[in-house]
């Protein structure tokens, strides 16, 4: 039998799709998919992308056969600006890189790090607070700051004034990794193009930032078991230690990127999509005081937390802060009936799967109730990925949701955070689903 191709434009629609990738890559896959269907095939310069938008598609590629896909174009290309990471690694290296992490993210010790999000939460609320009445704020740097300081005080052992301005150089990474993806890695990193310049800098900061919080570590181990003494433990066993070196710089990095600005778009987006509904936002500050009154809040309040929970669910489906995971096909395979050749770079969208109008009742409307806890649905297990499906399933989870309700708990109990009128928000898909050029609220304290 002739083996089935997925639909797709024609060979000589290239040019228009890398205009289409570079100007807009949410539409371009949004676009796609309406017009051709869950299985897309799409020439883009010298590759071909497999858009694949159900369900058990995405349950086929990234969990029943997982062993056969390596990570994909983009965090390929991404590797040059990020190194051998948590994110871009494979194989043997990223099953040694998750078993060193994974205990960090045990649910008890989760449980143990809700103090550090409540009060760094408490401290933002006290640094938003004395806004009121000035000029807007930027929401996305305050959220950075703000999940910068619960990574490094929970994961790193770490004050958050040892990040300095780290933001910035994250956001030149961030800019070089999606680079590369655009030039497909064709474009050395020696040439001395802005980004790239910036880029560089970037990097040398990071790494004197990774030589500044190891530099009283013990590679012997010093009885801490934080996510950073447990990298030098782990990297200071390679033989050769220069090749230790530049893995705990690239798993630092990796970690501190991931690990922050997830977080920090999911808080920024909920925030923005509050302000749009007005209603949503009194319901949940009536939760967020008839749990909580006046205290911070506990772990044992994460269940009392049902609507918060669920405002932020919803936010992830409309934003999910990791909105494509891409993917290499090792061998020859058939994903929904249609093949799919050795070499081939296949794309599963959560952005896409989120808005699927066959998954989801008016898919573009915000409805926190989609996900209340008393809501039946038959929805499939794999219509929702925020956090990725399968052996890369985002090992923060637990710890990022819990983040971001008691955040946005706290901060709407007590603030109101008010878009600055007229200003365009708009989706950059980066690594992370980020707010384009920031997201600029005026604060108003709650009578």
């Amino acid at each position: 039998m002739p083996r089935v191709v997925p639909p797709g434009p024609p060979r000589t629609a290239t040019l228009r799709l890398l205009a289409a990738m570079r100007r807009d890559r949410l539409s371009m896959l949004a676009s796609a998919a309406a017009r051709y269907g869950d299985a897309v095939r799409l020439p883009v310069g010298p590759i071909t992308l497999y858009l694949f938008n159900h369900p058990e598609h995405a349950k086929h590629v990234l969990a029943d056969n997982s062993g056969n896909y390596h990570k994909g174009v983009g965090l390929r290309h991404a590797k040059r600006a990020l190194g051998d990471g948590l994110l871009t690694s494979e194989g043997e290296l990223w099953r040694k890189q998750r078993r060193v992490i994974q205990p960090t993210f045990q649910s008890r010790r989760v449980a143990a790090m809700a103090p550090v999000i409540a009060e760094e939460g408490a401290r933002l609320v006290e640094r938003l607070r004395r806004y009121a009445g000035q000029g807007p704020v930027d929401v996305v740097q305050e959220m950075t700051g703000l999940t910068l300081g619960v990574l490094g005080r929970a994961l790193l052992d770490a004050d958050a004034s040892a990040f300095g301005s780290v933001g910035a150089s994250f956001a030149a990474v961030q800019d070089q990794a999606m680079f590369e993806l655009e030039t497909l890695g064709a474009v050395p990193t020696w040439i001395p193009l802005p980004r790239q310049v910036r880029f560089r800098r970037a990097r040398r900061d990071l790494e004197r930032l990774v030589d500044r919080l190891v530099a009283d570590r013990d590679p012997a181990g010093d009885g801490r078991d934080d996510v950073l003494s447990r990298l030098v433990v782990s990297t200071a066993a390679e033989a050769d230690r220069r090749v230790g070196r530049q893995r705990l710089r690239d798993e630092l990095v990796t970690l501190m990127l991931a690990g922050h600005e997830t977080t920090a778009s999911t808080l920024s987006w909920t925030l923005y999509l509050l302000d749009q509904h007005p209603e949503v936002r009194e319901r949940l500050r009536a939760e967020a005081v008839s749990v909580l009154g006046g205290r911070l809040p506990a772990y044992e309040d994460l269940h009392r937390l049902p609507y918060t929970t669920s405002v932020v669910e919803e936010a992830m489906r409309l934003y999910p802060p990791v909105w494509l995971l891409p993917r290499l096909a090792l061998a020859d395979d058939e994903v929904g009936g249609y093949h799919v050749p050795a070499g081939a770079d296949v794309l599963i969208s959560p952005y896409t799967l989120h808005r699927h109008p066959g998954l989801w009742d008016r898919p573009e409307r915000f409805d926190p109730d989609r996900f209340a806890p008393d809501r039946p649905t038959d929805r499939p297990r794999y219509a929702y990925l925020p956090f990725g499906a399968g052996p890369r399933f985002c090992v923060g989870n637990h710890l990022g949701m819990m983040e971001a309700t008691f955040v946005i708990a706290m901060l709407v109990r007590e603030l109101d955070l008010v878009l600055k009128p007229g200003h365009p928000v708009v989706a950059e898909p980066m690594l992370s689903l980020r707010v384009r050029g920031g997201l600029p609220m005026s604060v108003r304290p709650v009578s």
